[in-house]
């Protein structure tokens, strides 16, 4: 597909973060990336230093990570989580216990910020019902900032 065509499509299909959808905020196609460049279709090349946003902190196309998920592609790139498991997840979630202090010895995975604080939410009223109590009302800030 060549860039214009992707922009096309692009703008019939896509609605982009931080951006009203029919904003016509201009579009970048990228046709690769590699630590911390990435270089557009047009061959200009922009350096990201917004390396945190969506967890690119090790830089884009590296090759221990690429070289991880090619060698879990081979057995699968993903399995619903409920009432499964697999040998991939257990391990990190035994390393990730190791780093962490005593009593903290259960790992929940979640794909996203929104979803880890609706889990968080619940086990709180989770908690407080097991202790004997109902709390089941939480303080936030109106027009508070919870991301995207």
């Amino acid at each position: 597909m060549n860039a214009e065509e992707m922009l096309r499509l692009d703008a019939e299909y896509v609605w982009h973060p931080y951006s009203s959808i029919d904003s016509g905020s201009p579009v970048f196609p990228v046709a690769s990336a590699q630590g911390v460049r990435i270089r557009l279709a047009d061959d200009r090349e922009l350096i990201d230093g917004m390396s945190s946003w969506w967890c690119a902190i090790h830089g884009y196309n590296h090759p221990v990570l690429n070289a991880a998920i090619e060698t879990q592609l081979q057995d699968m790139a993903h399995v619903m989580f409920g009432g499964l498991t697999h040998v991939p997840a257990v391990t990190l979630a035994r390393k990730l216990v190791e780093l962490t202090p005593d009593g903290l010895e259960k790992v929940l995975f979640a794909d996203s910020g929104s979803v880890a604080v609706e889990v968080a939410l619940k086990m709180a009223i989770q908690y407080w019902h097991a202790r004997g109590e109902s709390r089941q009302r939480f303080l936030s800030l109106r027009s508070g900032y919870h991301g995207d």
